[in-house]
């Protein structure tokens, strides 16, 4: 009989090939299960102690807590020291009673504290850039030094060489280039203008309205006025004093031809004669509270200029060297509507060009609150060439009030030397983009320009012009209104032209990206948003006229018959997917992140992405200049701040605070007052006459300029309650990132 068939595991355990489970593992990596689906949770970076920088935190007030106790505790079990005890004098009786010593003064608690605080306030430097002054000085310290932020560097040509004149002037034939290389000497040229319709209107409409509110005061006007300031400047000559004679003579900074500086910084670039051997060019920064894109063709420029001047202030201010700064800290103080990259490169290069031991960063309205002391408050802060407006309540920042328009002091001055030579200002060949007519023209403004009627006559004022290396000179002039008209720009921006205010725009840095979904994160409040779409009319018209939505699923279909019919139509050939470009939208992101090509997409926009309408809308915003009256923009502010809140909003027209070096004008707090309390009635809301509109001014007689300084400068003596430190080792590990977590607000 023959043998049965065999299977084949028989088989394979005759011939031992048979496979057996020994228990072994192949590798040593880790076998994760399956997750429940139904019944899942995960606690990652759901706690303080899984993020670095918290538990950073944390593990240091336990390190310092249990240095104190253990001090403590060595100094409770010191045991007496027998030989400590001192031995009796000879020839003195060792049993004598010793006269009482003389009690302890009482040691007052809060005068210590506060020399303590003094003390740790030594050791912290603030820092207060702007448009056109550098403010820094120890958080000790009462007031700060003030730098000019500019920096001169060697150049082929002086600025004055290579720029057109300003205030424009008109164009005497076609080969004119408008550049002002005539001579010094002709000051009294007779150059016109450059004529602006806009600039004559407005001013016709401001010279009216302040006849109205003259004559409402019961103010006498002269009805020649004009006639008598143009005859007197007509003829007026100025006189000659020699340089030996004038006490208050500027010493220049002079320059040595053979082994010149590569730089110079602050009040000494303003004082190099401009037409210096060899020459030096002025370079500004800073330019209307961001980086200066027009005047410079690389980032690494840029932010080693800034390095340079803050570091020279330092040494030159201060007296400390930058060997020392890593054991000093830094309060850095930022717009409160800033660009990203603004302040990452700042902080980045405050970290490790400079290499501050720690830093950290406040907005400019929350300073100015901790600096006036008030916890609720509308702040205004103008300066040279931005004017922001932002509502401050209980230590914050309101997001949605910040509003930034881009104009300030430069403009007034510029509006003001205008009027002047519309009425025949005897030094008619002046030009601010020379150095010492800006710093005349600069010294003219803070000395003359008032908004309080009762000075509104005709004056008679002199100024002394001082060049290098020439005779001084003493100018009679006679003014009326102009000194009054000049500063009404913040009330009547749109007397000049802002569109130079775009030049460079977005040449060196581009917009800031989340790393996420790919749209613009730069911080935008719903108050800019909405001036951005009043002045914009692209923006207007696709806000009043969105695009048509798309039809529903479904929607070709009749009621009744809902259910949808199979295709009779053979199914489409598949698309050939190539490598994307670079750069391009990939679908998960253009889709909303899911790869389905109807979610991510907006109806109301006519099918476009979110992406491609925030790069329609944030383009829109580049091309505009955010101009608006200022008591516009204080109610704007207060508005969106309060949120239909009438509490809120009283309290807000109730506390309004102004500050900056522009705000420096007499009478100017109680201009805008009126004008606020005037447009929030014309606007005609129910109740509007109820908000009692007052602006405050800052305590203890503070100079508005440095009110943001002083407050950074307080903040940065919070010992406790400060967490916004950033250290060197926490920024060399995580960067930029740190920012995050370590700001007050929301980065």
């Amino acid at each position: 009989m023959p043998p049965g068939k065999k299977s084949g595991k028989a088989l394979m355990r005759e011939e031992g090939l048979e496979r057996t489970d020994n228990g072994l593992r192949m590798h040593s990596w880790a076998q994760v299960g399956m997750i429940n689906q139904k019944n899942y949770y995960t606690e990652y970076l759901k706690r303080d102690d899984q993020i670095m920088v918290l538990r950073e935190q944390q593990e240091q007030l336990a390190r310092e807590a249990a240095a104190q106790a253990e001090k403590e505790r060595q100094i409770d079990a010191m045991p007496l020291d027998p030989a400590a005890i001192p031995a009796p004098v000879p020839g003195t009786d060792p049993m004598a009673i010793d006269e009482p010593a003389e009690p302890p003064k009482p040691v007052d608690p809060e005068a210590a504290e506060e020399e303590e605080t003094e003390r740790y306030g030594s050791k912290i430097i603030v820092i207060h850039p702007g448009s056109q002054n550098l403010r820094l000085g120890f958080a000790s310290d009462a007031l700060p030094k003030s730098i000019p932020n500019v920096i001169a560097k060697r150049a082929e040509k002086a600025e004055f060489e290579t720029e057109e004149r300003w205030p424009k002037r008109a164009k005497l034939n076609d080969n004119d280039a408008d550049r002002d290389d005539s001579s010094e000497d002709d000051e009294r040229a007779p150059v016109a203008l450059a004529k602006e319709p806009e600039f004559d209107k407005e001013l016709a409409q401001m010279a009216t309205e302040l006849k109205q509110k003259m004559r409402s005061n019961k103010r006498r006007m002269l009805p020649n006025s004009k006639d008598l300031v143009l005859s007197y400047n007509r003829r007026t000559v100025p006189e000659t004093i020699r340089e030996h004679n004038d006490p208050y003579r500027v010493e220049w900074t002079e320059v040595n031809a053979k082994e010149p500086k590569e730089y110079y910084v602050g009040q000494e670039a303003l004082r190099i004669p401009d037409t210096s051997n060899p020459r030096y060019k002025l370079f500004w920064p800073i330019r209307s509270g961001s980086f200066n894109e027009k005047d410079y063709t690389s980032k690494r420029r840029l932010l080693e200029d800034i390095q340079t001047i803050i570091e020279e202030g330092i040494k030159n201010e201060l007296g400390l060297e930058k060997k020392q700064l890593e054991e000093y800290r830094a309060v850095l103080v930022v717009p409160d509507l800033y660009e990203r990259n603004y302040v990452m490169d700042m902080v980045d290069m405050l970290m490790k060009e400079v290499r501050f031991g720690e830093i950290c960063i406040i907005q400019e309205s929350l300073a100015a609150t901790f600096g006036a002391g008030f916890s609720q408050a509308c702040i205004v802060d103008i300066g040279a060439q931005k004017t922001s407006v932002c509502c401050v309540d209980e230590g914050m920042c309101l997001a949605e009030s910040r509003i930034n328009i881009k104009y300030g002091g430069s403009d007034v001055t510029e509006v003001f030397f205008r009027l002047l030579l519309q009425n025949s200002f005897p030094y008619k060949s002046i030009n601010l983009n020379r150095r010492y007519d800006f710093l005349l023209a600069e010294e003219l403004k803070c000395k003359y320009t008032t908004l309080q009627d009762s000075e509104i006559t005709v004056q008679n004022p002199d100024f002394h012009l001082r060049r290098p290396e020439k005779d001084t000179k003493k100018y009679m002039i006679r003014v009326y209104d102009e000194p009054y008209l000049a500063p009404m720009t913040h009330f009547k921006p749109s007397i000049i032209s802002h569109a130079h205010k775009l030049a460079g725009r977005r040449s060196l840095y581009q917009r800031s990206y989340d790393i996420y979904d790919a749209m613009p994160n730069d911080p935008i409040s719903t108050a800019q948003a909405a001036l951005y779409q009043s002045l914009s009319t692209r923006l207007a018209n696709d806000a009043a006229n969105p695009p048509a939505a798309r039809p529903a699923f479904g929607a070709h279909l009749n009621p009744s018959d809902t259910t949808p019919h199979s295709s009779t139509a053979g199914s489409p050939a598949p698309e050939v997917m190539g490598t994307p470009a670079p750069g391009a939208i990939t679908p998960s992101i253009a889709d909303g992140g899911n790869g389905s090509g109807s979610v991510g997409v907006s109806a109301a926009t006519g099918g476009a992405s979110p992406v491609e309408v925030a790069m329609r809308v944030w383009a829109e915003y580049d091309r505009t200049v955010p101009i608006l009256p200022l008591d516009r923009a204080v109610i704007d502010s207060i508005s969106h701040a309060a949120k239909g809140d009438d509490k809120k909003m009283r309290d807000f027209f109730a506390g309004i605070m102004v500050v900056g070096g522009g705000a420096c004008v007499p009478g100017f707090n109680h201009v805008l007052e009126e004008r606020v309390r005037a447009a929030k009635a014309a606007t005609g809301a129910a109740g509007a006459a109820e908000f009692n509109v007052i602006i405050g001014v800052p305590p203890r007689e503070l100079d508005q300029k440095v009110i943001v300084w002083k407050g950074a400068s307080v903040f940065g003596k919070l010992r406790h309650t400060n967490d916004s430190w950033i250290k060197q080792r926490e920024y060399d590990m995580l960067g930029g990132r740190l920012l995050t977590h370590k700001c007050m607000w929301n980065f």
